[in-house]
């Protein structure tokens, strides 16, 4: 059964080691038949949340930016992924920017379920997505539905196109080709 994935990277580098690892994601999901959107929210117009809760009461941020749009999407998806270089031990500003953002989807009924983490970062060792992967494990505590399915990481990638030889790429593929 063809699913629902939505992708959102959050570099703001074009042609990131990040983007090409949901950009080989996104091939196999969408080998094995799956509906596939990727959303370069650097791209995107991504305010701070204000923090006034306002949200919660009528569904909606008061904001007026590209995230109401993108939250709509992310309502109706199966899966959703989160692509995002490692900086400072920790998830891209962009992304937990964006995860705060989420706020209005808290209350109400949305379809996704299984979510995926894909980061890269300069420094090798395991424990560089630590950070990340707790905060996004944080995130994912407020939406119950949800589950952190796998984390696929890429270490040692710095400079454009480092990621080319990676086996993390092969493994973005394969876990994209493998959503059930």
């Amino acid at each position: 059964m063809s699913k629902k994935i939505l992708i959102l990277t959050s570099s703001a580098r074009i042609e990131s080691n990040s983007e090409k690892l949901a950009q080989s994601f996104a091939k196999g999901a969408q080998d094995a038949g799956h509906e596939v959107e990727l959303i370069r929210l650097a791209n995107r117009t991504v305010q701070f949340c204000r923090g006034c809760l306002s949200c919660q009461k009528t569904l909606r941020c008061l904001i007026k930016d590209d995230v109401a749009n993108i939250l709509e999407q992310m309502r109706h998806a199966d899966v959703v992924v989160f692509a995002t270089p490692i900086y400072y031990y920790e998830m891209s500003g962009l992304m937990k920017t964006f995860l705060d953002r989420t706020n209005p989807l808290f209350p109400q009924e949305y379809q996704f379920r299984d979510i995926y983490l894909l980061a890269t970062a300069a420094d090798e060792a395991e424990h560089a997505f630590d950070r990340a992967i707790a905060g996004l494990e944080g995130w994912i505590e407020c939406f119950e539905k949800t589950r952190l399915v796998e984390a696929i990481v890429a270490g040692g990638v710095t400079g454009p196109g480092d990621i080319a030889e990676h086996p993390a790429l092969e493994q973005a593929y394969k876990a994209g080709q493998n959503i059930r």
